[in-house]
């Protein structure tokens, strides 16, 4: 049996490589790629386009496996990522910084590095491109694997398992470690992020990285938005889009002076 076949995974997250702030990763100005996105990010959104854009990723599955995808789905304990695989210091460097940043941008989400594999709940596996396929069908079996291939040639994946709350339990992140700096880095912050929730990726929100045609490699303004909505107490695992539209109005205003605060964005 494989390490994952047991699980109860709720989605899976695919990534494929379209190629497109106050406190600023240290790789962002060491990156050509990633510097040019970060001057021409949109920084400015109303609250329809961020509250569009929390709907359509926070519910929903882009691969949906089992269990029901009309809830709120996120950690509701501290969330400790542990890298393993392919023996890369490097990448496993750029990785601690993805999560430092990920932990300086989000409000109330404790999130860091874990020391040994038995503390995470996040589990990030490197390996090599030509690694991918075998590890996803070691993972989630020849069939799943099949399924997953054929709905988007990922470069990247991650999956989550949640309780009969939506309270998500444990996740599981696959990034290829030979295929450059900006892939890297673009699949670090997109599947840690998928992997704390917003699961589903739409191809309508063009700020998003969780759209298959937008690549970032850093952690946007907009999807900080998004993140800080969904770990707001106020938003709990297991509540509907109903529940949530009911509180969504002053959890925004809150989130709005956090986002402006940590990327020293005008009034």
């Amino acid at each position: 049996m494989s390490r994952s076949s047991h699980l109860r995974i709720i989605a899976i997250a695919l990534t494929g490589i379209a190629l497109g702030n106050a406190v600023a990763p240290a790789h962002s100005t060491e990156n050509p790629a990633i510097a040019a996105r970060q001057r021409a990010e949109k920084k400015t959104f109303t609250d329809s386009e961020i509250t569009d854009g929390f709907f359509k990723t926070a519910f929903g599955a882009e691969f949906h496996l089992a269990g029901r995808v009309d809830r709120i789905r996120k950690y509701d304990v501290p969330v400790r990522a542990f890298a393993a695989g392919a023996n890369r210091p490097d990448r496993k460097a750029q990785l601690a910084k993805v999560v430092a940043d990920i932990s300086t941008r989000i409000q109330h989400l404790d999130i860091a590095m874990a020391a040994t594999i038995d503390d995470a709940n996040v589990v990030v596996t490197l390996v090599r491109d030509r690694d991918l396929i075998p590890t996803i069908r070691r993972f989630y079996g020849e069939q799943r694997a099949r399924e997953i291939k054929s709905s988007l040639d990922p470069q990247c994946l991650s999956g989550f398992r949640k309780s009969e709350r939506s309270e998500i339990e444990h996740s599981d992140v696959i990034l290829t470690v030979d295929r450059g700096d900006f892939v890297f880095l673009d699949c670090a912050y997109e599947e840690l992020l998928q992997s704390l929730g917003p699961i589903n990726d739409t191809n309508s929100v063009p700020w998003t990285m969780f759209n298959d045609k937008v690549s970032m490699g850093f952690f946007d303004v907009y999807d900080q938005y998004l993140l800080n909505i969904l770990y707001d107490p106020r938003i709990k695992a297991g509540m509907t889009v109903e529940e949530v539209k009911a509180v969504l109005s002053d959890v925004l205003a809150d989130v709005r002076v956090w986002v402006r605060k940590v990327n020293d964005l005008p009034e």
